[in-house]
């Protein structure tokens, strides 16, 4: 292993040991950061990381918008090099910090896709239920939707999370930091139908006897499965938006602010530490007000 390499390791490790983040968090950053060090290295031929200057990290930037990389995700690179650097700093392998000054891209805000009360009560309509996987599939789609649970959070709810009589689930979300979210009669009468006709049917994985959602083979599922089972849903109720399992937990929340709920609460049920990520959802509240203008008013 060479000493870049190292760098690497270590800062993995730091990430995963001291930052506690998620799997898929540690595996962008790492990404990022190797493509960067690959740059320095190839292009401008550095021998020793100290030799990094601030010009040297908004050359590398600006080569990743000559790429048509886009600005998000430029972002997210300029965050995993300050995260880097400030790594560096705190282990004493550098003396100053070359990101300081580093800035992102501007970024317009995107008002991800909503899902009507109608458009999902359809999804549900197109479940066939005398498949084997029927009560489960309905389940899966209550529950996003009724929890405001993110894909990951949904693939690793065990039986042990489940809290019936009180109505909550525990949830496992980012770094993993544990909630407690309400969960409707809906989707606690859903996932009891499938546990009563889908799961016990089933000859579960030795690893997976407490993962509330399994596969035809005991397993538990993966996100690209839930991803394809809501594809094939929403094609069959013939709606054509861009949806992923994601659409499910802004619809949640998105329906949530526009009944009145406090943002605080949705903030506390989706697992946002920042209340400005909760704050997007006034917009969508915003722009679903104005588009009924739009669409019904005799004026507009």
């Amino acid at each position: 292993m060479n000493q870049w390499d190292s760098y690497i390791v270590d800062f993995r490790n730091h990430l995963k040991l001291e930052k506690n983040l998620s799997q898929n968090s540690i595996e962008a950053y790492t990404h990022d950061i190797s493509r960067m060090l690959e740059f320095i290295r190839l292009k401008l031929q550095y021998n020793t990381i100290d030799s990094i200057k601030f010009e040297d990290l908004q050359a590398y930037i600006l080569w990743l918008s000559e790429l048509d990389v886009s600005p998000r995700t430029q972002a997210r690179n300029v965050s995993s090099i300050k995260t880097f650097f400030k790594f560096l700093m705190y282990s004493n392998t550098i003396k100053a910090n070359p990101s300081v000054l580093l800035e992102s891209p501007k970024i317009g805000r995107k008002l991800p896709v909503v899902l009507s009360v109608n458009e999902i009560d359809n999804i549900v309509k197109v479940i066939d239920l005398s498949k084997p996987e029927g009560h489960r599939n309905k389940a899966i789609i209550e529950t996003l939707y009724g929890c405001g649970l993110r894909v990951s959070e949904l693939v690793n709810l065990k039986l042990t999370d489940l809290f019936a009589t009180e109505g909550f689930i525990r949830v496992k979300g980012k770094g993993d930091k544990e909630r407690l979210v309400p969960a409707g009669r809906t989707a606690l009468r859903e996932i009891n139908h499938y546990l009563e006709q889908d799961r016990n049917k089933i000859t579960t994985d030795k690893h997976s006897e407490n993962v509330l959602f399994l596969n035809r083979r005991g397993k538990k599922l993966t996100r690209i499965m839930i991803y394809t089972i809501i594809k094939e849903l929403a094609t069959a109720a013939g709606i054509d938006k861009n949806i992923s399992p994601h659409t499910f937990r802004h619809s949640f929340a998105t329906h949530l602010v526009e009944g009145g709920a406090d943002l605080r609460a949705v903030q506390e049920m989706l697992g946002h530490e920042s209340i400005l990520t909760t704050e997007i959802y006034t917009h969508l509240d915003r722009e679903y007000l104005r588009q009924a203008i739009i669409e019904h008013h005799p004026r507009k």
